[in-house]
């Protein structure tokens, strides 16, 4: 038996193949191969084509089924992660209405603080864990607004995974996982916000059905199968937002466990039996994969950095003159600890929760034409990106996160060995390095859902260690001291 993963990303879409009995990947394919585009029409904003997504989701499955190093007619189910809080909207022929406003969207700041006001700081906090912020139900309040005959064809809104299932399916479905990120999920109702429909002015209709994360979430069509070839009918038993997925993927299920990647965007995530919140929201509190399973708390406690990979994309576009992120890694790793110096602020991919929702924008300090060269804005920018989580890092220890260590996937900006020793070093939290990503990790989510795996501990029993890496205690105080340069110059 086979299970297939896909992975919505910003930049491209991920698909996996994993031998049930293993839980080894066997194949795996990637479309596009230049990083997708996101509009932004006016200043703050961000958006992606849900149809493109399609395309691409399409296109990355026919690649892997053209690896030959499996029989497709052996898949047996189905698991989709999805970049989160993006908003997508169809109407009742689920015919999508406006391009998404995905998640680095600033757009809907006022709309999620004017309801906050409305619901009461209190009530919001120790019901939804979070202010509305910038979600998923201010991006609606925003389209509400501003663009009132779209919202008035508005049948179901949708997270960007939920898409996908709905194109592969027919049916339209959501989870308590991905309403809470969304910010429509009460907690201590354990069902969507009465507070948040009426202070935003929407009806329940709007929101699909909810089922467990780990659950049918429909079957694939006839039409859909034949294009792709895959058989018909098969499961899709499996959807979660990227970075619960990402944790899933490390095995972080349990209170006490922490994970973090490091894609478009940079994220610690932490998991607790605690309903717990940050009263300025700075740090986010969602279900994870596993909340209510066994009738337990598992809350993910997420730190966001929006410019992470995007910056160190837009440091090889504009400062790179060709290389890869490979070169780009070798020469940063050359330079010095602290560049020289040199700061780079990386918060130029929308507003910023970690820092309540500023726009606060990229910037470069301390640049010195006469020692600076192009390697040292390289390293700079791992730094800095480094630097960033680690403020955050500190935020999150008010909610009780104290990390032994940190799970991570060999991927993304791990790969670079100058971001890994600066997350290590900087936070003296040693990294344990896996053998996983989010494709594989929405593979082997699915085949719990469709009960191939008894639990999600028998789904992960084949995660294999790669290597740890340790502080390093003689060069403890000159991270110290770049971190410090660092966090001087921050503006909060």
């Amino acid at each position: 038996m086979f299970l297939l993963g896909i992975d919505l990303g910003t930049s491209s879409i991920k698909a996996s193949i994993v031998d049930a009995s293993s839980k080894k990947e066997i194949a795996s394919a990637q479309y596009p191969d230049v990083e997708a585009e996101i509009s932004s029409p006016q200043k703050g904003w961000a958006e992606q084509d849900p149809e493109m997504w399609w395309e691409n989701t399409q296109e990355a499955i026919k690649r892997v089924m053209a690896s030959g190093l499996f029989d497709a007619q052996q898949i047996v189910s189905i698991g989709i992660s999805y970049q989160m809080h993006g908003l997508v909207m169809v109407d009742k022929d689920q015919k999508v209405l406006r391009p998404s406003i995905i998640w680095c969207d600033s757009r809907a700041v006022g709309q999620g603080d004017s309801a906050f006001k409305t619901i009461g700081q209190a009530k919001a906090l120790s019901h939804l864990l979070n202010s509305p912020g910038n979600f998923t139900a201010a991006k609606l309040a925003w389209v509400k607004e501003n663009e009132p005959a779209v919202f008035e064809k508005c049948d179901k809104i949708m997270l960007p995974g939920d898409f996908i299932a709905m194109k592969m399916t027919g049916e339209i479905t959501a989870t308590n996982s991905g309403l809470s990120e969304g910010i429509f999920w009460d907690f201590q109702e354990n069902k969507v916000s009465d507070d948040v429909l009426k202070a935003f002015g929407f009806t329940s209709s709007i929101i699909p059905t909810i089922k467990p994360v780990f659950s049918n979430h429909g079957e694939v069509s006839s039409e859909i199968a034949q294009s792709l070839g895959i058989k018909a009918g098969i499961p899709i038993a499996y959807k979660a937002g990227d970075q619960p997925n990402n944790a899933l993927s490390l095995n972080v299920v349990n209170p006490g466990e922490i994970a973090a990647t490091a894609g478009t965007s940079g994220v610690v995530y932490a998991v607790s039996d605690q309903v717990a919140f940050d009263p300025k929201s700075r740090i986010n509190s969602f279900a994870h994969v596993n909340h209510g399973m066994d009738s337990q708390n598992r809350i993910g406690i997420l730190l966001c950095i929006n410019g992470t990979g995007i910056l160190n994309r837009w440091l090889k576009d504009n400062i790179g003159g060709g290389i890869g992120y490979q070169e780009m890694n070798n020469k940063a790793s050359k330079i010095a600890i602290g560049s020289d110096g040199l700061v780079m602020m990386p918060f130029g991919n929308g507003s910023e929760r970690m820092l309540q929702n500023q726009l606060y924008g990229g910037e470069v300090l301390g640049l010195d034409f006469n020692i600076h060269s192009q390697a040292h804005l390289f390293r700079a920018g791992q730094e800095g990106i480094v630097f960033s989580m680690k403020y955050g890092f500190d935020l999150m220890k008010d909610l009780g996160v104290v990390p032994s260590v940190i799970r991570a996937g060999h991927a993304n900006m791990f790969l670079s060995e100058v971001f890994t020793e600066t997350m290590v070093n900087v936070t003296q939290v040693p990294v344990e390095m896996y053998d996983t990503h989010g494709a594989k990790g929405a593979a082997l989510g699915s085949g719990v859902g469709a009960g191939v795996f008894a639990n999600i501990a028998e789904a992960m029993a084949g995660l294999t260690l790669l290597k740890v890496i340790e502080p390093n205690v003689a060069q403890k105080e000159e991270y110290a001291n770049a971190y410090g340069n660092w966090f001087s110059k921050l503006k909060v």
